[in-house]
């Protein structure tokens, strides 16, 4: 346990090292071997010293380390557990299977309510956290999902605790969604990225910014079908490799590659425009630590795949039979705030809250006073749903 005193509020947190036993995968898809025998799923646990509040709002992220997540400790200090989440693929998602991921929230959920003491959890899916806790929550409340994508668990063999509500913070509706939005169209041959069509090349300045509608829909059209021609690739791998062999491995190139970042005029916003999340879009678009760069051809099917990939907050949400919070930023360059007005669309209109941030991006980075706004909305939204 450790404890820290804030500056500007006076109040001092405890963080706790929470650890909850998990389902194993069915492959070996988690390269170390001390990692799957721990067979253990973390999470990180800040309340305010000396409370002990009955409700737990957890972070969810399919791949990124929530331990340390910047809205621990401001929604500890207004009367709340804040907990952040750890799956098993922390920090690579090369070979990420989506199911996984939920029998890891189903696990650290369990372990909140019945090792804890909580009596009510609220899910929050950060960013790309989106694409699961919607998914987690409807099959929690109705399991139907029994061969997923790639392979996968079968979910109604499970036992998944529902939440109490559900926030989406700074969300994309979807993995798939977003890398198809993304996905550089001008690459004609996925093994040399460089040899570029023209007429489909956002950073060729012939071409814009600004750029024209009729530029824009053959753009688009152009990325679903540089997705579903790695989806047909991937498919025939799974054909063609050798017996033994179970699954096998590639890389993506140009996943950034968003008209949104070069043209204001698409999806108007407050967002600083020629940046990205990673710095300058074109080199971002080409960066090893980038979204979807590795994967596998059964990762692919099952988290990338625009037609076959289960982790879609505009399918789930839908099902939601829980309170739905909605907090979006109105300068965030990579969850622009159409993902955030697309979900509130499909969630059910009598349980959905919508709430804008005015200038805020991504990570709140610098913007401490308007990421302890969102923390304040959020926490007054989960004390009058529960």
């Amino acid at each position: 346990m450790s404890t820290k005193n804030s500056p500007t509020t006076g109040v001092t947190v405890e963080r706790h090292l929470l650890a909850a036993p998990s389902a194993p995968s069915s492959r070996v898809d988690v390269y170390s071997g001390v990692a799957r025998l721990a067979a253990t799923v973390w999470a990180s646990e800040v309340v305010a010293e000396g409370r002990q509040p009955d409700t737990a709002i957890m972070f969810v992220h399919p791949t990124s380390n929530m331990l340390g997540h910047y809205a621990l400790t401001p929604l500890a200090q207004r009367g709340f557990a804040a907990v952040g989440l750890t799956t098993r693929y922390v920090g690579n998602d090369s070979s990420l299977v989506t199911e996984n991921v939920l029998l890891d929230i189903a696990s650290m959920v369990r372990h909140l309510r019945e090792e804890r003491g909580y009596r009510r959890v609220v899910l929050v899916g950060n960013s790309g956290g989106a694409s699961v806790v919607p998914y987690y929550q409807a099959q929690a409340q109705h399991a139907t999902v029994t061969d997923p994508p790639g392979g996968g668990p079968d979910l109604t063999e499970y036992d998944l605790p529902p939440a109490d509500a559900v926030v989406m913070l700074m969300a994309h509706s979807g993995r798939a969604r977003l890398v198809t939005e993304w996905l550089d169209p001008a690459i004609l041959d996925e093994a040399s990225p460089f040899v570029r069509d023209p007429d489909l090349d956002m950073f060729d300045e012939r071409n814009g910014p600004p750029y024209t509608p009729e530029f824009v829909a053959r753009y688009r059209a152009a990325q679903v079908q540089r997705n579903r021609r790695i989806s047909r690739w991937a498919e025939q791998m799974l054909r063609a490799v050798p017996d033994g062999v179970d699954d096998f491995p590639f890389v993506v190139h140009g996943t950034y590659a968003d008209l949104r970042s070069l043209d204001p005029g698409l999806e108007p916003s407050d967002r600083e425009i020629g940046v990205s999340l990673w710095g300058d879009p074109f080199a971002a678009n080409f960066l090893p630590a980038a979204i979807a760069r590795y994967t596998t051809a059964r990762s692919w099917l099952n988290q990338w795949s625009i037609d076959h990939a289960q982790g879609d907050a505009l399918r789930w949400l839908p099902r939601s039979k829980v309170p739905v919070l909605i907090v979006y930023g109105t300068g965030d360059t990579a969850a622009h705030p159409q993902h955030a007005l697309d979900m509130a669309a499909a969630a059910p209109e009598p349980l959905t809250t919508l709430v804008p941030i005015k200038s805020a991006g991504h990570y709140f980075q610098g913007q401490p006073e308007l990421r302890d706004q969102a923390c304040q909305h959020i926490a007054e939204w989960v004390r009058a749903q529960l």
